[in-house]
């Protein structure tokens, strides 16, 4: 059971981490992570939510705790930490995408990276604890600042 959840979330868990960080690497083991954890949980999933639910769940507090941990750092060593040899097998598109994304506030970057997932809103909702209606305005208000910035990008 394991592996048939390791090879249908695996890519998607991996996009949504490296919306959060930006950094191939990181992404990697953050993602690493998170099935680490769902390996040892699994037995213990009780199916009160979609397990998609369960796991986008445990990866989105993966990255928020790699998150707190880099903002001990002053931001000249993160910037060290995050090479162009990490993203240049990324389009130049994308890779602008993810530098937008990383860009936004905690809770926007995970309700974009799960959107972009194609998450249902209701399971969106659920992960980062906000209201329906709440989930569906600020989706609306992060894909008008992303378009605002490719705009900028494409002139």
């Amino acid at each position: 059971m394991f592996e048939e959840i390791y090879n249908k979330y695996w890519q998607r868990i991996y996009r949504l981490c490296m919306g959060y960080v930006n950094d191939n690497d990181l992404a990697k083991d953050l993602a690493q992570e998170t099935f680490i954890i769902v390996f040892k949980k699994l037995p213990e999933f009780r199916n009160e939510a979609k397990i998609s639910t369960w796991i986008f769940r445990i990866a989105s507090n993966i990255c928020l705790r790699q998150i707190e941990r880099q903002h001990r750092y002053s931001k000249d060593e993160i910037s060290k930490q995050v090479s162009e040899e990490n993203t240049t097998d990324i389009e130049p598109k994308i890779k602008f995408l993810y530098k937008c994304i990383s860009e936004l506030q905690e809770t926007d970057r995970i309700i974009i990276s799960l959107e972009l997932e194609n998450i249902q809103q209701e399971d969106i909702a659920t992960i980062v604890g906000l209201s329906n209606t709440n989930v569906r305005v600020r989706i609306h208000r992060i894909k008008e600042k992303l378009r605002i910035k490719f705009k900028a990008y494409d002139e």
